[in-house]
C-alpha cells in the first residue's frame, strides 16, 4: 500500500528522519542486508534513546539488516511521519519506543502492510495491531526505588513520633511504564506512611489509578525543566515548613533536575544533606552523582541487552523461529498485565533490573554500559 505514495511525499518523509526531529539519525548498513527493519525512538533529550537507537542499529547491522534509526523529538505526529517513512522504504519488522499512544495510526498502518511491530521499552496502548513487548519488569524498577528510599531513610528503624517526609514524583502519564514505576515503589511505601513513619508532603495518589492525583504528580514528556520547576514551586510552597528526607523521582534525568532545584535552596544548601533522591537508567551523569554522595540510587536496566534481545527477537520474527531470547522471561501470572494494551494481551519478554547505590556503582561500568569518555568521567 505504501509503495504507491507519490514521489514527492517519500522525499518529504525522509527529510524527517531526525534528531530532534529533522535529519537522518544514520544511514543505511554498511552490510548491504537487504531485509530492512526500522527503528523509531522518541526523543533525544534522554541519554539512554540515543544509545538505544545506535545499540539497535549495530545489532541489526551485525545480524546483516539494513537498518536505520529515528529520533521523533517527543512529537507523536513527527514519530509517525517517521515510521511511515520507514514502510514506503520496504520495513519487514518495526522496532517503535513510542512517544505517546498517538503512534496506533502509523500501527495500523504496519499491520495492513503485514509488518511485524515490536513495542520497545513502552506498551504501545489501545492497539490490537502488533504482538510483540520487549521491556524489564518495570514494576521491579518501581519496588527497587521504593526499596531505595526504605534504606536509605532507614525506615524500618524510623518512628511514628520522628516521621521522615517525603514528595513523589511520577513519569510521563503518556508512557504506560510510568504506572508500573510508580505502583512499585508505592508497594514498598505505603506501608510507611499508612503507619505514620513516613509523611507525604504535597499530592499523594496512594496509586496510579488515583488518575487526578496521579496527573498533579506526573511529568510530562519526562522532562527535567518541568521537574525542576515543580519541586521549585514545593520547596517555596508545601516543603517551605519542612525539610524533605526523601523525593521519589522515577528517572535519572528528573532526579538530576529535582537535585539542582534543591542545591539551589539554601535550607538544603547550608544543612550540606540532600534528600534521598531515586533514579533509573543509570546515566553517567546520575552514576557520577551517586558516586559523589548526591543521588542516592538509580536502577540499572542495562539497555544494550535490551537491544540485543529486541533484535533477537525481530530475527526470529523474521525467520519464522520459535521465539527463545536468553535472559528474558514471558510474562505470565501477575505480570501479565505489563503486556496489556486496553485491545489485546501482547507477548511481553521482561528483563531484569539491577539497584545501583554507592555501594555498587560501578556495576554499568564493568558491563561496558559507557562510552570511553563517559568511564573517564566516572574514574
Amino acid at each position: 500500500m505504501k509503495k504507491i505514495l507519490a514521489v514527492t511525499l517519500v522525499l518529504c518523509i525522509a527529510a524527517g528522519f531526525a534528531f530532534a526531529g529533522g535529519g537522518k539519525a544514520g544511514g543505511s548498513s554498511a552490510s548491504g542486508g537487504s531485509t530492512f527493519i526500522g527503528i523509531a525512538m522518541p526523543e533525544t533529550h534522554v541519554q539512554r534513546w540515543v544509545k538505544d537507537g545506535a545499540s539497535l542499529k549495530k545489532f541489526a547491522e551485525e545480524k546483516g539488516y539494513r537498518a536505520e534509526t529515528s529520533f521523533g523529538d517527543a512529537d507523536q505526529s513527527v514519530q509517525n511521519r517517521q515510521i511511515e517513512g520507514f514502510l514506503t522504504q520496504g520495513a519487514k519488522v518495526l522496532v517503535i519506543g513510542s512517544v505517546n499512544e498517538g503512534v496506533i495510526s502509523a500501527v495500523a498502518s504496519a499491520a495492513q502492510d503485514k509488518v511485524a511491530v515490536i513495542a520497545y521499552d513502552r506498551i504501545i496502548s489501545n492497539s490490537a495491531d502488533y504482538d510483540y513487548y520487549i521491556t524489564f519488569n518495570n514494576f521491579k524498577v518501581g519496588q527497587f526505588q521504593g526499596q531505595g528510599i526504605e534504606q536509605g531513610l532507614n525506615l524500618k528503624a524510623a518512628t511514628a513520633a520522628n516521621p521522615k517526609y517525603i514528595t513523589l514524583f511520577a513519569g510521563s502519564p503518556t508512557d504506560g511504564n510510568a504506572f508500573f514505576f510508580y505502583d512499585g515503589a508505592m508497594s514498598v511505601l505505603n506501608p510507611y506512611i499508612d503507619s505514620g513513619v513516613l509523611k507525604v508532603v504535597g499530592p499523594y495518589p496512594k496509586t496510579s489509578k488515583d488518575t487526578a492525583n496521579f496527573q498533579r504528580i506526573a511529568t510530562e514528556n519526562w522532562s527535567g525543566p518541568i521537574a525542576k520547576t515543580r519541586m521549585e514551586n514545593l520547596l517555596n510552597n508545601d516543603a517551605r515548613d519542612v525539610v524533605l528526607d526523601a523525593v521519589l523521582a522515577p528517572n535519572d534525568t528528573l532526579a538530576r533536575a529535582i537535585i539542582e532545584a534543591c542545591l539551589a535552596d539554601a535550607k538544603y544548601a547550608a544543612a550540606g544533606k540532600l534528600p534521598v533522591t531515586t533514579g533509573q537508567d543509570a546515566e553517567a551523569d546520575s552514576t557520577l552523582s551517586i558516586k559523589n554522595g548526591r543521588q542516592y540510587m538509580t536502577v540499572f536496566k542495562d539497555t544494550t541487552k535490551l537491544a540485543e534481545a529486541a533484535i533477537l527477537l525481530a530475527d526470529q520474527i523474521l525467520k519464522g523461529q520459535t521465539i527463545n531470547i536468553p535472559g528474558a522471561t514471558l510474562a505470565s501470572g501477575d505480570l501479565l498485565s505489563i503486556g496489556d494494551t486496553g485491545k489485546k494481551v501482547v507477548k511481553a519478554y521482561l528483563l531484569e533490573p539491577i539497584l545501583v547505590t554507592k555501594d555498587n556503582w560501578q556495576v554499568p561500568v564493568q558491563a561496558g554500559f559507557y562510552t570511553p569518555e563517559e568511564e573517564a568521567r566516572l574514574k
